[in-house]
């Protein structure tokens, strides 16, 4: 009798068993990718690195840039609205025709955002080019004699009287996209204290002014990122040895004439792909400080 109800109740609990197995299945199902936004300027949108990327021709956009490298290493759902020669005004305004706001690609859905702005700006390019000098001293003029002809480096100046406009753009990035992770990536090592002219036509002291001007500008927005509670990510540790005097093989960011395909004084395939390991490192490591603390 003992040994028929045991048969009878094994009998109920399979029945059981086998109705709700496929629910617990699909109760596991995985969850979806997280929906990353990448914004910012030519740092980020990598012109000329093939292949370019067909949507917004008029931004040259990689699809090897570093958001793209991130999103395959993250699994993420990708939407690049970076774009080259962007200010922080194109976030909110139309660059080019038929090209929408950058801003208008987040919302409350957006798990992560990077974004890298601000060096057009401060007209940094601009500045880097007027520092060429093909015929060696005296026959020329010194960028960083003439940026600092009254005493007063105006590039630095103009580099902190912007700071208020970055905080602003992560206010906004805040209040459309609330539940988002911010990376915020820094302006990398584009020239080594020195220079190496005439390998690369600037002299030694306009070398060294303009990387101290573009390390003014990445500790703005990385004093910024820090008072949002954003995260902020190095990319001049990684370019170290990679910058524009580095052997054209080595080099992360390409020199004022490109050795591979990419733009001048921007990141090459390389860069990147550097860039973008650095990205989802610091992805990575909030997310185990997250689930750590939780």
């Amino acid at each position: 009798m003992k040994t028929a109800l045991r048969l009878a109740l094994a009998t109920v609990l399979s029945a059981a068993l086998a109705v709700t197995a496929p629910h617990a299945t699909a109760s596991a199902a995985p969850s979806p990718p997280p929906r990353y936004v990448a914004l910012g300027d030519s740092y980020a949108a990598a012109p000329l690195v093939p292949p370019a990327n067909p949507a917004d021709p008029a931004c040259l956009r990689s699809l090897a840039g570093y958001p793209h490298v991130a999103a395959r290493a993250l699994g993420a759902d990708l939407t690049d609205v970076s774009c080259s020669a962007a200010t922080t005004g194109d976030l909110s305004a139309s660059q080019h025709a038929g090209v929408a706001p950058q801003y208008d690609a987040l919302s409350p859905d957006t798990d992560l955002v990077s974004v890298t702005i601000g060096a057009n700006d401060v007209r940094l390019f601009s500045e880097a080019l007027r520092c060429v000098n093909l015929l060696p001293p005296p026959l020329g003029a010194s960028c960083a004699e003439r940026n600092t002809a009254d005493g007063t480096d105006r590039l630095a100046a103009r580099i902190d009287a912007w700071a208020p406009t970055f905080d602003a753009v992560l206010d906004e990035i805040a209040r459309r996209a609330p539940y988002a992770e911010v990376f915020v990536v820094g302006y990398g090592n584009y020239v080594r204290s020195g220079g190496c002219y005439p390998a690369q036509p600037l002299w030694a002291q306009d070398a060294t002014h303009l990387q101290r001007t573009i390390d003014r500008l990445t500790a703005v927005v990385r004093r910024t990122a820090e008072e949002h509670h954003a995260t902020f990510v190095d990319t001049y540790g990684p370019g170290i040895g990679h910058d524009i005097c580095a052997a054209p093989g080595d080099r992360y960011v390409e020199g004022l004439a490109p050795g591979r395909p990419a733009a001048a004084l921007h990141p090459n395939d390389a860069g990147a792909r550097a860039i973008g390991e650095a990205l989802t490192a610091a992805v990575r490591a909030q997310r185990a400080r997250a689930h750590g603390s939780s």
